[in-house]
């Protein structure tokens, strides 16, 4: 064992640096979503209620739980131009946007609206 097991702070650095990328996430999708063809992620959010995934983006924007989004979810109602063009803009493999996305764009757009409104990014 390693000082770090010993002391358990292995587990408490990992859990604090998993707090700071959890904080970041909302800064980095709306910095994506600036430069590509939806703007802000009302325009994300517009396309995914139009092509089948409506209640996901309603328990996201209501007061309940909020319902997961796969990868292959995503990739399902995302072009894959439009996926292609996160992974450039990210530099990072296609696989990876998808899961970040998918973790954290529940999250995201919970905490961006409010009275089950997104906030308008202007």
């Amino acid at each position: 064992m390693g000082l770090l097991d010993d002391l358990n702070l292995g587990g408490a650095l990992k859990g604090a640096l998993g707090q700071v990328e959890a904080a970041a996430a909302p800064a980095l999708i709306n910095g994506l979503l600036a430069k590509t063809q939806f703007g802000d992620l009302n325009g994300l959010v517009t396309q995914l209620q139009q092509n089948g995934l409506g209640q996901q983006v309603q328990s996201w924007l209501g007061n309940g739980a909020n319902l997961p989004i796969t990868a292959d979810e995503l990739k399902s109602v995302l072009s894959n131009e439009q996926v292609q063009e996160f992974a450039r803009h990210l530099n990072l493999p296609v696989d990876t946007v998808l899961k970040l996305l998918s973790e954290n764009l529940p999250n995201v757009v919970d905490q961006a609206s409010k009275n089950g409104q997104l906030q308008s990014s202007s």
